[in-house]
């Protein structure tokens, strides 16, 4: 299985995710690396980590995502691995429910989002965001 963080999906991938079907309420598993120091393009903050840089982000999403009628269930930073094996483990993982793709894409969009996306890119090394729906099994 190979695996491969990014920051942001190209188009194609972006196109078929948002392209996708609309089948409701949905949760996003968000598998975080950080980078070890914040990166900002205006060269600012050089004495935040990543993960300090991500928090500012983390903070102002968590109000857009409850804004929108959805809730994050879970955030906390990964203390080890008990099965399988990664070449490098994530330094956190994030669980948001959003109503609907729909709302999704608008907060993706939005002018809010668009004004804080510099703390996410100035902390994140690479992501994988995983979109699960609820079953009825296990």
């Amino acid at each position: 299985m190979k695996v491969e963080n990014a920051v942001f999906p190209q188009p194609p991938q972006a196109m078929a995710f948002f392209g996708g079907t609309e089948d409701g309420p949905f949760v996003m598993v968000n598998l975080l690396k950080f980078k070890p120091k914040a990166e900002y393009a205006d060269g600012s903050d050089t004495d935040l980590s990543g993960a300090d840089a991500y928090a500012r982000y983390g903070d102002r999403v968590r109000e857009l995502v409850e804004g929108l009628g959805g809730k994050v269930r879970y955030s906390g930073d990964v203390t080890g691995l008990l099965l399988g094996e990664v070449e490098d483990l994530w330094d956190m993982v994030a669980l948001a429910e959003y109503p609907s793709l729909a709302a999704f894409r608008a907060m993706a969009l939005s002018p809010e989002m668009q004004a804080i996306e510099h703390h996410r890119k100035a902390g994140l090394a690479g992501q994988l965001n995983i979109r699960t729906r609820p079953s009825d099994g296990f």
